[in-house]
């Protein structure tokens, strides 16, 4: 299974935006129901901090490099951004429960 997480801080005044910007791409993968992926996206304490989770249970490239409501997301992404993003892949160590 391949992990990827990415983290940023947008700007004051772009929370707001950034977050519909997510839950379009939410609207897009539900419409598309990929087999094998799971995504979340955290809304940190600070209000401006976001951290994305992407799971794909084999090799083969995730979706959302296929959606437009992520090309419209990633678009724009270093002018919303106070800091980062940062993207990584991401080892568990553990999980408990869904």
């Amino acid at each position: 299974m391949r992990r990827t997480i990415a983290r940023y801080t947008v700007k004051p005044g772009q929370e707001e935006h950034n977050a519909q910007l997510v839950r379009a791409v939410y609207r897009e993968l539900a419409e598309l129901a990929p087999a094998g992926f799971t995504y979340a996206t955290y809304r940190l304490h600070d209000g401006r901090t976001f951290v994305h989770v992407a799971e794909q249970e084999d090799d083969t490239p995730g979706p959302l490099g296929g959606l437009g409501a992520f090309h419209e997301f990633q678009r724009a992404i270093g002018e919303r951004c106070e800091w980062g993003p940062i993207v990584g892949n991401a080892e568990r160590i553990g999980r408990f429960g869904d």
